[in-house]
């Protein structure tokens, strides 16, 4: 009888530790396509660094969580969360119905628009419906292509990643490009390269949220994620970070 005891009270400490374990996790593993400047890209120092990346640190740090990064080509971030690659995405996901079928999220941590960014000699194009006939680039999967698609006689080119489409377009390859308001800023106004060849036109055309993006099912993170956001918004830590990083 004692033996059945030790062994049925060993298997209730085991679960309740096992079930403590998915409820609160200390350590996670984050994807980030470290290509999105300003908000997550390699520095110098090939280090991952950005807005998505110190932001993330301070939720992680509010909600007793430790974070290892992990670059990860954007056309296979959500395949390596439905894989258990990773915990978790932090790379400028935007929150749609479509993603929310198939993923969680925790709550959005910033709202951000689609703009389009044009060579400077265009003097016409103020949306992206004034250039039909002409081609333009986003990259691939992300909300700029998914937008660009809904204009009839605009020719989509996509990009593994968004640095090369604004390299066509100072070579002349394509039209435009639309991104996101703070990588259009990046490429646009504070590369030197490009500050003399590009311009940003019109207004943001869409209002997204971005989230952290969890495997469908896994709400003890999203909680935890949510406790650190909250927390990170009440010490406005995250309007620093848009002064450090979104300029």
């Amino acid at each position: 009888m004692k033996i059945l005891r030790t062994i049925a009270t060993t298997a209730a400490l085991l679960a309740a530790m096992s079930l403590t374990a998915l409820a609160a996790p200390k350590s996670i593993k984050v994807a980030t396509d470290a290509t999105w400047p300003p908000m997550e890209m390699v520095d110098t120092n090939k280090k991952i660094v950005g807005f998505d990346i110190d932001f993330l640190n301070a939720v992680a740090k509010e909600a007793g969580l430790k974070v290892e990064f992990k670059n990860t080509a954007w056309d296979g971030i959500f395949a390596g969360l439905e894989s258990d690659r990773f915990d978790a995405i932090i790379s400028s996901v935007t929150i749609t119905e479509e993603r929310k079928k198939k993923y969680d999220f925790s709550d959005p941590y910033i709202q951000i628009g689609q703009i389009l960014v044009v060579p400077k000699a265009d003097a016409h194009s103020k949306k992206i419906s004034d250039l039909k006939g002409k081609k333009l680039g986003a990259q691939i999967g992300t909300t700029g292509a998914f937008e660009i698609k809904k204009n009839d006689g605009v020719e989509l080119k996509t990009y593994d990643e968004i640095g090369l489409a604004f390299e066509d377009m100072a070579a002349g390859r394509i039209s435009g490009v639309v991104c996101d308001e703070p990588t259009a800023a990046h490429f646009a106004l504070q590369k030197k390269e490009y500050a003399a060849k590009f311009k940003i036109v019109g207004d943001a055309f869409t209002h997204e949220g971005y989230g952290i993006t969890v495997k469908k099912g896994n709400t003890a993170l999203v909680a935890q994620l949510n406790k650190g956001i909250k927390a990170v918004k009440a010490k406005k830590i995250d309007e620093q970070l848009r002064k450090k990083w979104l300029r």
